[in-house]
């Protein structure tokens, strides 16, 4: 039964010195979470309005705004309900902030 420890502590140094040539570095890299408070702000500070294109409600008033990034304009609402209002004619809310972008 003496051996059996031996025998444990050699094929550990030999695992180990196996493994010590072979150097592997996996890094991944994600972004600080710093970084993407900054870009959420950012998109929120230049946001033309204060209230929902389709409803006239306050943004914040209901929770968080939904926004949608799909088009080429940034679009928020005070809900999701608001965007099937706006799926029925995308062109005439995007208009709008537009408009509001100029002032």
């Amino acid at each position: 039964m003496k051996t059996t420890p031996g025998i444990l502590a050699i094929a550990a140094i030999a695992l180990l010195t196996a493994s010590c040539g072979e150097k592997t570095e996996t890094t991944v890299e994600a972004p600080a979470p710093e970084a993407a408070d900054e870009t959420a702000a950012a998109t929120a500070d230049t946001y033309p309005l204060t209230t929902c294109v389709v409803s006239g409600e306050k943004l914040g008033g209901m929770g968080e705004p939904f926004v949608i990034n799909d088009t080429a304009t940034t679009v928020k609402f005070c809900c999701k309900s608001c965007l099937k209002d706006f799926n029925e004619d995308p062109a005439k809310y995007i208009a709008m902030i537009n408009d509001a972008e100029t002032r």
